[in-house]
């Protein structure tokens, strides 16, 4: 029996498969497919929106505005975390025509095995399992009540992949081998266990954060002693890989910075490549700048506009750089604590011009078992940065 919700999703699908299509994110006719079968609202029956005061609403996806979000190409935030001062995502269905740019960039072909990294709401895994099948298709998450969740769904939808409950950074060897590895998560260094679970030639394709926006999606092939390939055209980031909390890394002490005197000069360097420049912004993150860095804006008292660009180290160094230049194209600089976070940018822009301004695809990574490293051009250039 066809309800009118069922006639509801399924135009809505075919016309995001088109809209997908007509923007150029999908040309492959088999994704096309999947898109267009995939009913999304029953994978992601909740989701969570921010209203013009910055607070979270939930909605369903099951009719109006909330189903025709589903088949539109936005994130759909489906888990929330509760911090000291905000509430904060943890999941999210991600945008769909990320997803299937993602999928066509790792030639995919039909019979290949895939290890989703990240399984979320399982729409990925409903994607790759109707093009490849059940068997074919396995994928992890870290997060057991998610992971339940998506499989009872699928289930529900006729697919039955391979899931479970995993740290994602030691893969699912007793699966393996996988001719594709698609992670829906970033890291600040590729996990070599995904490159053993991998056949020869086979390629993962993940987002590579050593900071936060400082990287993009790398697309990496399986050689005999490596992983090695270049960082995609079009950025794109996702939320930070969830580990156990026993495997966490203690954060820095902070620094009490309270009587440290301000050191005030001037710099050529722009501002706010965290946005503007985000080339130099991870190759500032090899150049020096500690982890942990945060980022922000500080607007002016009387504009309300921003004016400042700041950032701040869990040490409790700080940085604020204004957004205005002066006639000479110099930006007021002042910094406290025990680091300066406003050198490692300095160096990194310098890197960058030294290289004529080099954009994403000249960037390439290599991973082995025991070192990770940055390239420009060419992986056998001598000038190369660690992760």
């Amino acid at each position: 029996m066809t309800t009118h919700l069922d006639t509801d999703w399924t135009w809505r699908a075919r016309r995001l498969a088109d809209e997908l299509e007509a923007r150029g994110d999908l040309t492959d006719p088999a994704w096309k497919t999947a898109v267009a079968a995939v009913p999304r609202h029953v994978l992601v029956p909740e989701a969570h929106q921010q209203d013009s005061t910055g607070t979270w609403q939930q909605l369903t996806t099951d009719s109006g505005g909330g189903l025709e979000l589903a088949y539109s190409p936005t994130t759909l935030v489906t888990q929330l975390a509760e911090r000291e001062t905000h509430r904060e995502s943890t999941s999210s269905s991600t945008k769909p025509d990320l997803i299937v740019r993602m999928l066509e960039a790792l030639d995919i072909h039909d019979q290949h095995r895939v290890l989703a990294v990240g399984t979320g709401t399982g729409y990925t895994s409903a994607l790759l399992a109707h093009r490849l099948g059940d068997r074919n298709v396995c994928s992890i998450d870290i997060d057991p009540a998610l992971v339940e969740a998506a499989r009872t769904r699928l289930a529900d939808l006729g697919y039955h992949p391979t899931l479970d409950t995993r740290d994602g950074r030691d893969g699912l060897a007793e699966h393996a081998p996988y001719d594709r590895i698609l992670a829906t998560c970033s890291v600040p260094r590729v996990p070599w266990s995904w490159a053993e679970q991998l056949n020869p030639g086979g390629a993962v394709l993940v987002d590579v954060k050593p900071g936060t926006h400082a990287g993009n999606l790398a697309l990496l092939h399986r050689h005999p002693d490596r992983l090695e390939g270049r960082f995609t055209e079009r950025w794109a980031a996702f939320m930070t890989m969830r580990h156990h909390p026993h495997s966490q890394t203690p954060p820095t002490p902070r620094t009490n910075t309270e009587s440290t005197e301000p050191r005030t000069r001037s710099t050529t360097t722009p501002p706010s490549p965290w946005w503007d420049n985000r080339v130099v912004w991870l190759l500032a993150h090899l150049h020096g700048m500690p982890e942990g860095v945060t980022v922000g804006m500080r607007l002016d008292p009387h504009t309300q506009q921003p004016a400042t660009a700041t950032l701040t180290a869990p040490d409790g160094s700080t940085a604020e750089v204004s957004l205005t230049a002066s006639d000479d194209s110099r930006h007021e600089l002042t910094e406290t604590g025990p680091a300066s976070l406003w050198e490692p940018v300095e160096r990194a822009h310098r890197t960058w011009l030294e290289h004529d301004r080099p954009d994403w695809p000249r960037l390439g990574l290599t991973i082995t078992a025991h070192h990770q490293r940055l390239w420009i051009d060419h992986p056998d250039t001598p000038r190369h940065w660690p992760l």
